[in-house]
Formats: C-alpha cells, sequence, structure tokens
C-alpha cells in the first residue's frame, strides 16, 4: 500500500487537476449550452494546445499499460506500437487538415456530419456514427482499466484482491463519470497539459532510475527468444498491426474531435509535426514491459496477482517497487489521469456523434441548448457501458481492447478517408462494404478464438500461412465489396447526371 507522504503527493496534485478541469469550463470561455463550444472548445485552440490534446489520446492506458503489459506477458512482437504512432502521424498530415476546412466551412462537429454531406446520405451517416460509437466502448474501457491499476496498487493491502480490485473499479469509474459531465473539452484540453508533463517526467525519471538499479542485462538474461525480437511467424502480423492500428487512430471520433478544435489548418499541421515526440516516450514505455524482469521486488509482487490479470500492473508495480514514495504518488497520478483525460474526450466525441448524427435526425428542431444537454447524458450513459467492456477480455490481454476498436473503426475508412479523394464511390456500396467488413471481422474474433473468452486479434487462414491482424482482412473484404457495387452502380450515376443535365 502506498506510504503516506506517496497518497499525500497524489491527493494534492489530483487536486490540482481537479481545479484545472473545472476552470476549463471558463477558459477561453463561450457559449457552453452550444456543442461546437462544449465539444470542440469553438475552434478556438492553437498549435501548441491541440499537440498536448491530440497527444492525450496517444498517452493513454494504451501507452503505459497496454504496450507494457503485452511486452511482459508476450513478447517483442507488441513493439508495433512504435512504428504505428511513427506512421499515423503522416497519415494525419495529409488527412485532417483537409478534414478541418470542409468542415469549417460547412459547419461540421464530426466525421460523420463529413460523409452525410458528401455522400448525400443520411443512413450511411447514421451507420458511421453508429461505428464509431461502438469503436470506442473497448478504447474507453481499456482507459477504465489504467486507472484501475494505480488503484489497485494503491489500496493493495486494504482487503482481499478481489475486494481492492473493485472498489479500484467503482473509484474510477465514478470520478470518470463526474469529469467529463462538468469538464467538457475545454477542461480535457487544460488538464491533458498538466497529464502530459507528469507522464513525460515520469517516463524519463523511472526509465533513468531502472537501468542505474536494474539494468537491461540482468532483465534479459532470463527471457525467451521472442522478448528478444520478432519470431519467423509473427512479421505478418507485425506489420499488418502497425499498418491498420495507424490507418484506424485518425478514423476514432475523439482523434477527429481534438483535430477539428484546431483554430486553422496551419496550427493543425504544425501540432502534428511534432507529435512524433511522443513516440519516443512509447517506445521508451515499452521497455518497462522488459526491466520488470529485472527487478525481484516487482516480479514478486506480480506472481501474487492471477496470471490472466498480472501484467496489467507492471508499470504501478515496477514504479512503485523503483521509487521513493512520494514520486511513486506523482507518478501515479500520471498514469491515472493519463486514462481519464483521453476516456473524457473520447466519451465527448461519441456523444457529439449521438447528438449530431442519430438524435437530430429524428428530432431536427433539436435546439442548441437541447443538443449540449443531450451529448452530457450521453457521455455517462456510454461510460457505463464501456464499464462492461473491462470485463471482455482478461486484463493482461487489455491491448486487445484497443484492437478491437480498431476492427471496427477501420471499416468507416472507405467513407471518410478515401471520401477524402473521390465522391465516385456509391452510398450504397459503402454501406454494405462496411456491414461486411464488420461482421466478417466479428465472425473472424470468434473463429481465432475459438469460440471462447477473446484473447487474440489475430488468425491464421488461406492464403496466408501466418498470423493477420482481423481487421486487415476485414477492411479487405469491404474494400472489394465497395469498389464491385460502385463499378456496377457507376453507369447508372452517370445516366442520372445526364438526365439531370
Amino acid at each position: 500500500m502506498l506510504q503516506i507522504d506517496g497518497t499525500a503527493a497524489f491527493t494534492i496534485l489530483f487536486a490540482v487537476f481537479l481545479i484545472l478541469g473545472f476552470y476549463g469550463r471558463y477558459w477561453r470561455k463561450g457559449d457552453l449550452s452550444k456543442l461546437d463550444e462544449w465539444a470542440l472548445g469553438g475552434r478556438r485552440f492553437g498549435a501548441f494546445i491541440v499537440w498536448f490534446l491530440v497527444g492525450a489520446d496517444l498517452y493513454t492506458a494504451y501507452t503505459f499499460i497496454a504496450i507494457p503489459s503485452s511486452v511482459f506477458s508476450i513478447g517483442a512482437i507488441y513493439f508495433f506500437a512504435v512504428p504505428y504512432v511513427a506512421v499515423t502521424f503522416g497519415i494525419a498530415m495529409w488527412a485532417m487538415p483537409k478534414l478541418w476546412k470542409v468542415s469549417k466551412k460547412e459547419g461540421h462537429v464530426t466525421g460523420a456530419d463529413f460523409v452525410r454531406k458528401h455522400f448525400n446520405s443520411r443512413s450511411l451517416a447514421i451507420l458511421v456514427a453508429l461505428v464509431g460509437i461502438v469503436a470506442e466502448l473497448p478504447y474507453i474501457a481499456l482507459q477504465i482499466v489504467g486507472m484501475l491499476s494505480v488503484m489497485f496498487v494503491m489500496l493493495y493491502g486494504l482487503g482481499s484482491i478481489k475486494l481492492v480490485s473493485d472498489l479500484a473499479l467503482i473509484l474510477s469509474f465514478v470520478i470518470l463519470a463526474i469529469f467529463t459531465y462538468f469538464s467538457g473539452l475545454r477542461g480535457a484540453t487544460l488538464t491533458a497539459i498538466f497529464k502530459d508533463a507528469i507522464i513525460l517526467f515520469t517516463v524519463a525519471l523511472v526509465i533513468i532510475v531502472a537501468v542505474v538499479n536494474i539494468g537491461f542485462t540482468k532483465s534479459f538474461q532470463s527471457l525467451p527468444v521472442k522478448y528478444y525480437h520478432l519470431l519467423p511467424l509473427q512479421v505478418n502480423a507485425y506489420w499488418s498491426l502497425f499498418l491498420m492500428s495507424a490507418l484506424a487512430l485518425y478514423l476514432y471520433p475523439h482523434a477527429i474531435t481534438g483535430s477539428l478544435s484546431a483554430k486553422d489548418p496551419k496550427s493543425l499541421r504544425i501540432s502534428q509535426s511534432l507529435l512524433p515526440l511522443y513516440g519516443v516516450g512509447l517506445a521508451l514505455l515499452a521497455l518497462f514491459g522488459i526491466l520488470a524482469y529485472g527487478s525481484s521486488s516487482t516480479h514478486a509482487f506480480l506472481i501474487q496477482i492471477p496470471a490472466a490479470s498480472r501484467g496489467t500492473y507492471v508499470v504501478p508495480a515496477l514504479i512503485f517497487y523503483t521509487l521513493p514514495s512520494w514520486l511513486t504518488g506523482v507518478a501515479f497520478l500520471g498514469i491515472f489521469i493519463g486514462g481519464l483525460v483521453p476516456a473524457s474526450i473520447m466519451a465527448i466525441s461519441q456523444s457529439n456523434l449521438l447528438t449530431r448524427n442519430i438524435i437530430k435526425e429524428i428530432k431536427p428542431n433539436l435546439t442548441s441548448k437541447g443538443e449540449s444537454l443531450v451529448a452530457k447524458v450521453g457521455t455517462i450513459i456510454f461510460l457505463f457501458i464501456a464499464l462492461g467492456f473491462v470485463f471482455l477480455f482478461p486484463l493482461s490481454y487489455s491491448v486487445q481492447l484497443q484492437l478491437l476498436g480498431g476492427i471496427l473503426i477501420l471499416q468507416t475508412l472507405p467513407s471518410v478517408f478515401l471520401g477524402l479523394i473521390t465522391n465516385k464511390l456509391n452510398k450504397y456500396g459503402l454501406m454494405t462494404g462496411l456491414i461486411v467488413g464488420i461482421g466478417y471481422g466479428l465472425y473472424l474474433m470468434e473463429v481465432a478464438n475459438h469460440f471462447k473468452p477473446w484473447t487474440t486479434t489475430l488468425i491464421t487462414m488461406p492464403p496466408f500461412n501466418y498470423p493477420l491482424f482481423i481487421g486487415f482482412i476485414a477492411l479487405l473484404a469491404n474494400l472489394v465489396v465497395v469498389l464491385i457495387i460502385s463499378l456496377i452502380a457507376l453507369p447508372f450515376s452517370k445516366k442520372n447526371t445526364v438526365t439531370e443535365n
């Protein structure tokens, strides 16, 4: 259990965090009864602010819990996250300024707004919105897992492992729900700066202290070869994981929300050009999964935890047994709010989709104040549903929550990214392809896991001889359907154009 000085450091800094979050309601003040102000900060954030805001989408529980946990439990293949973040920002540099310009001109708040206008299809926009909402749920669940891991280590010793785990989960969820409802995007942005400063400090400090006291030589001594480099049968899984993850990130509603909050395309491009700096921290954090093997105290703690959830506590345990108590409190706060802030942004983006692209289609005369109220209530509902996804995978495989979201959100790529290139794709083809991609992806998830509880998002199937990320195969099926239907429909669309002329 964390000592008094560590608990005090955590509590004091958390109080500062809450003050920043609730002060955010008045920072660059706008009318928070309007969805555009509550959800996009009035589109007034400069390059530096957007850098931290979008960085908050990267430095999440995925970075400092899921990836180190997977490296600890499985091995080097989960270093795919390093090239993934390098590639994804190149994609963002191309796609997001284009989307920002269109969205500013047309008043779009979500990616589904763009799809509705571009393809002149309300049904396609609703479908894209629904997929975006569902895809965020496992990603939010991953953030809750990150918050839970810190609370668990802090409270460890108060009772049985189950009691402490349940208490940690309840506290994490309640704090997240209250913060999200009252802060909005402005609060999340201010706290993102605070969060990233603490996390960058923590990563640098723990790496230095751990390397000096433990050393990589000791950590690697007793490890199997799979921790040193990729095995031949993992190569296809590795490239499909990092390539599909790179394509998926800026399809997520929360990444689009962060990008659309920029005040102009130049600010957006500058912020994205700086984002690869976060990749350095991610690479160092992934190594925590290796360093844990060299710390006898950390290892002794971890073997007390059931194997199915052991990996989740790698980073908190390593910090706990490496740093002084008061610094541990500071680091724990960084991890805790590192799950809280992204989860808040994700829930806000879900509510944007619910309000703009589903509720407003049913009730088009909904007022701005009504939009904002529905969005705020929607965040709480979505957070509660996301809580159920925490139990979908064993905690040591929590990275699969993010990858499951990736399988789903990738199916919107033809509508959003290809829509930025052309308007020649048929809207019925896009809808059919999206449904086929999602249905096929979920079916392959069942097959890959032998119709048992999910622990993997990789599958081996003809004509591929080695495991591949299911998202890649599902997206291929989606694209094939879209292209076939669009080609079949092309002569009819030309005929209609001639008739209209």
